[in-house]
């Protein structure tokens, strides 16, 4: 190869000019190249090609090609080195944005930590009030074993009374039994007995029937004889016949009291009257003393002696004795009462001896059918302002004929038979009560409007007298 002169202008990487000599020869000029390129450092972005050409060009083939594998070592060095940097760079960059992320993150991380502080308080209080619950509970249900321990025992102890009192049951079971065989023999032997004392119940009463026949007859015939006797005296005054003062009182057929006064018998005492349609006679308690005498006594009471606690046919027919207590007996009341009109009073009597009366001027009861129903009209007299006995009318009542306008049974609660109305304000006929104990006592013998509802008095006596005496 020839001599190739050219003049090469290097600038490295400071921005300085390298001057390469020109020489004349291939060699030499390859040797200086070499020398050049040994002496200075290629930039990073120098046309490694482009001198390469002008090498080859001026025939430096030869050397060029250990040029060439110095570039070449040059490049892959500078490709290292700025492939680190890059890859640096990038490490960088993305470690920034990794820290940004971060920072984000932690900051979230940091708010998330914040609530889940807060919700483990939340957890933590809400804990504690579970377990001071639950504290509570396991308090509870310790009470509540305890409660139901002694329940059980008090059941066990009540088992074995129970079981005690089962066992005494079948022991009385067993007696009761026994008892109730003796009382079905004793039963069976009352019924036979019964069976008998009924035949000879119902033979006395064929007798009775027979004798109460035969009575009848001889009551008639009596009555007959009475009103001839009684047109014999009558006849006998007419015709001026004086009669003796030792005339017997029972030969006069009198109708009440207020007769046996007129016909000169005045003295107090028991005397025998002859009801109008009534089938015998009647023994009766004549006052001759009081207020002009006259008075036909139908009730008396003053020590207790004669209980009033009857039935109804008792106080139909009458009972106890015209000497002391009595009752004259409703039926006998409505006979004389029908006879003609008559007057009530009644005469009162309270424990320290205070003494009042009350008359009416119209007194009558009903027939039985009527339920000897009460009629008064005309009320005077000092046991009060205002009548005790009910002046509209009111039927009697006894403990087994509930006739009053009460839903309750005043007879009963009352005792005694009387005129009770809705139970009212009068009882003559009810419970006697000594002194000291008839105080508060409304089951007595009472007149409101003398001592007050619940003042048992001392005596009562009940009369009747005609209007017209």
């Amino acid at each position: 190869m020839g001599n190739v002169p050219t003049l090469s202008f290097f600038q490295n990487t400071t921005g300085t000019v390298v001057r390469v000599r020109q020489t004349s020869t291939t060699q030499t000029l390859c040797r200086e190249m070499l020398h050049t390129w040994n002496r200075i450092s290629l930039p990073r972005n120098f046309n490694i090609w482009s001198m390469c050409w002008k090498i080859i060009l001026s025939g430096c083939k030869n050397m060029f090609v250990l040029y060439l594998l110095q570039i070449e070592n040059y490049i892959v060095e500078n490709m290292k080195s700025e492939m680190a940097q890059i890859q640096q760079n990038a490490v960088q960059n993305h470690t920034a944005t990794m820290l940004e992320i971060g920072t984000s993150l932690l900051s979230q991380t940091a708010e998330q930590t914040r609530k889940l502080t807060d919700v483990e308080t939340q957890v933590l209080n809400q804990t504690s009030r579970l377990e001071i619950q639950l504290l509570e509970n396991s308090l509870s249900t310790y009470k509540l074993e305890k409660q139901l321990l002694q329940q059980t025992n008090e059941i066990l102890k009540i088992h074995e009374k129970n079981s005690l009192l089962e066992h005494k049951i079948l022991e009385m079971e067993g007696k009761h039994k026994e008892e109730l065989d003796a009382l079905k023999e004793e039963k069976e032997n009352l019924q036979g007995l019964v069976t008998r004392q009924t035949y000879i119940i119902q033979e006395l009463e064929k007798q009775l029937n027979r004798a109460t026949t035969n009575n009848s007859v001889l009551q008639k015939q009596q009555l007959e004889l009475m009103d001839t006797v009684h047109n014999l005296v009558n006849l006998c005054t007419k015709e001026g016949v004086l009669l003796k003062g030792g005339k017997k009182e029972e030969e006069k057929p009198f109708r009440d009291c207020a007769d046996v006064y007129q016909a000169g018998f005045n003295k107090s005492g028991i005397y025998t009257i002859y009801i109008n349609n009534m089938p015998e006679p009647k023994k009766v308690f004549c006052n001759m003393d009081l207020s002009g005498g006259g008075w036909t006594v139908i009730q008396h009471r003053e020590d207790g002696s004669v209980d009033f606690q009857r039935g109804w046919k008792e106080y139909k027919m009458g009972f106890g004795n015209p000497s002391g207590e009595y009752w004259l007996g409703n039926e006998f009341i409505f006979a004389i009462t029908s006879q003609r009109q008559y007057t009530l009073r009644i005469e009162l009597m309270d424990w320290e001896g205070n003494r009042a009366y009350s008359q009416y001027d119209r007194f009558h009861i009903g027939n039985e059918k009527q339920n000897y129903r009460l009629y008064l009209k005309g009320h005077t007299g000092t046991a009060g302002k205002q009548s005790s006995l009910i002046l509209h009318g009111a039927d009697f009542s006894t403990k087994d004929a509930d006739n009053d306008n009460c839903m309750c049974k005043c007879a009963l609660m009352l005792t005694g038979g009387w005129w009770f109305d809705a139970c009212g304000p009068s009882n003559l006929n009810g419970m006697f009560y000594t002194a000291g104990q008839n105080l508060g006592k409304l089951n007595g013998i009472k007149w409101h409007y003398f001592k007050g509802p619940s003042y048992s008095l001392h005596s009562t006596t009940m009369m009747i007298r005609p209007l017209e005496f």
